[in-house]
């Protein structure tokens, strides 16, 4: 018995998320407040952003960029006026469709404030439970969404406004669709019954690997040069290019199995 209580204790107990998790839990406004919670998603999305933002101004100037930058010399370098309109757009959405949708959350779900964090390896678990689920709800979706002309032009087509993604793109989307997607996000969290911190750290994550995905930059640390299992930037600007197949956000395994890989890559 007190063997099973000390491996319950070595499970749940981290010096370094506990430090985090403790930090977090004396501010519960963060967990409370859609308002806030709207705004730290934002400005998170934004600050994943911009080191794309500056490599897009610093093309022109420092030619060596565009050996990274899918497309290369062809692409139109990406123009502060068109950042700073995708922005609006996205702050607009935000605004009026993502700010609702958590207060909603919100009141349906008590939040679960436990007092201990999990261990890494339990948090790790999570997040990648976490990401295996939310790429497997996607895909599916994201193929009625193709499949299903009403859907496409109600739903996604704003999306795909972008021939050449840029990492704002990323959220560029309907309401409805940014909407659906931050509730796959959420029920992928849900059925794996993951801590609160595991949770805060995949949608971290998740925001992460969506702007990867869309920034348009082939570049040496993204994730298809760590993980061959993962995607990345060209695997995406193929679809956006070709307005079919790889579907899947960040895995290629669903879009192998049913034959929707696209054998050619970007230009």
């Amino acid at each position: 018995m007190m063997n099973d209580t000390c491996l319950l204790a070595d499970r749940y107990s981290e010096p370094l998320l506990q430090s985090l998790w403790d930090h977090l839990r004396k501010r519960q406004v963060l967990f409370q407040s859609p308002l806030l919670a709207t705004c730290v998603a934002f400005c998170v999305h934004f600050l994943f952003c911009v080191p794309y933002l500056v490599l897009d101004l610093l093309g022109s100037r420092f030619q060596w960029i565009y050996n990274y930058r899918i497309g290369g010399r062809a692409y139109e370098s990406c123009h502060i006026r068109r950042w700073l309109d995708c922005l609006g757009r996205i702050f607009f959405k935000y605004l009026t469709g993502i700010l609702p949708s958590i207060a909603l959350f919100q009141s349906l779900r008590e939040p679960s404030l436990p007092e201990k964090a999990p261990s890494c390896f339990i948090a790790l678990t999570d997040i990648i439970l976490c990401l295996l689920l939310f790429d497997t709800f996607f895909y599916m979706w994201h193929v009625l969404m193709h499949w299903v002309p009403w859907l496409f032009q109600q739903v996604h087509c704003t999306h795909h406004q972008n021939y050449e993604t840029f990492a704002l793109a990323a959220q560029d989307a309907s309401i409805a669709e940014l909407v659906s997607l931050q509730i796959l996000a959420l029920g992928s969290a849900a059925l794996v019954q993951c801590h609160p911190l595991s949770e805060a750290l995949f949608h971290l994550l998740n925001t992460y690997l969506a702007v990867e995905d869309h920034c348009g930059y082939d570049l040496p640390w993204g994730p298809i040069h760590l993980l061959p299992c993962f995607s990345g930037a060209q695997y995406h600007q193929a679809h956006h290019q070709r307005y079919k197949g790889n579907y899947a956000p960040y895995f290629r395994h669903w879009d192998w199995i049913f034959g929707t890989e696209l054998t050619q890559t970007a230009t």
